[in-house]
């Protein structure tokens, strides 16, 4: 009888290409297996901060609280540059009521958002 199609290759399973297969699969079904299954994955490692970084946020916060912090942190910046344009003449207080209009604009989105995380169940 004729066969349309060749027979598969041989594998010997000494072979080192066998062996280095299984070997992939077994570590690709453990991570996998890890993953789903294990209760206590391992702690990721603790980003150390870049040199010359003065300031940090705190780990696991969540988006609420920054936000929020957000919010306050631009009406503060707000304030100090709207008291500073009006102190200002000419092109110096055009270019500081253009700074302040970018802080209104961002203050907007940070309290839109905040919104809607709000209203979210």
């Amino acid at each position: 009888m004729f066969k349309a199609t060749p027979n598969p290759p041989e594998t010997d399973p000494t072979s080192a290409d066998a062996g280095s297969d299984s070997k992939k699969i077994d570590e690709v079904t453990e991570r996998v297996l890890d993953h789903y299954l294990d209760p206590n994955p391992q702690p990721q490692p603790k980003k150390k901060p870049l040199p010359g970084q003065l300031f940090t946020v705190v780990e696991d916060l969540d988006s609420e609280t920054l936000l929020a912090n957000l919010s306050e942190t631009l009406a503060s910046a707000n304030t100090m540059i709207n008291n500073l344009a009006f102190d200002l003449d000419g092109s110096r207080r055009h270019f500081a009521l253009g700074i302040q209009q970018l802080i209104e604009l961002g203050g907007l989105l940070t309290n839109r958002m905040l919104d809607e995380l709000n209203t979210q169940p």
